[in-house]
């Protein structure tokens, strides 16, 4: 199988677009079609964490770490929580939507 070229947001509207597909694929990040089979939480979170990394300039400072530090949370949250059963990953989903909020801010400012 031929290696995946890895597509890293490259505006605050693409990372957005990223997050609301979190959304869809929380806890487990797997693609359910089949068509996908290297999605996995890894990938996922490997994708957000570079596309942050790419639009920090555009972010700020202060947005960067702020966002990395939800991440980081929200990781944590979906990892503990793989079956949505112990109440982890409603509150990893409160963090993407926390994210949402402040990209949306910064896309208002930029």
């Amino acid at each position: 199988m031929k290696p995946v070229k890895m597509h890293i947001p490259e505006d605050l509207g693409e990372l957005l677009e990223l997050t609301s597909s979190m959304m869809l694929s929380a806890p487990t990040f797997e693609d359910m079609s089949g068509y996908l089979p290297f999605l996995n939480l890894d990938y996922v979170f490997k994708q957000l964490h570079e596309g942050l990394s790419r639009n920090r300039r555009t972010l700020g400072e202060e947005r960067y770490h702020e966002l990395v530090r939800i991440s980081d949370e929200m990781r944590k949250l979906f990892e503990a929580d793989p079956e949505s059963k112990i109440g982890e990953t409603l509150e990893g989903y409160k963090k993407i939507q926390a994210m949402e909020d402040i990209l949306k801010a910064a896309m208002r400012k930029s």
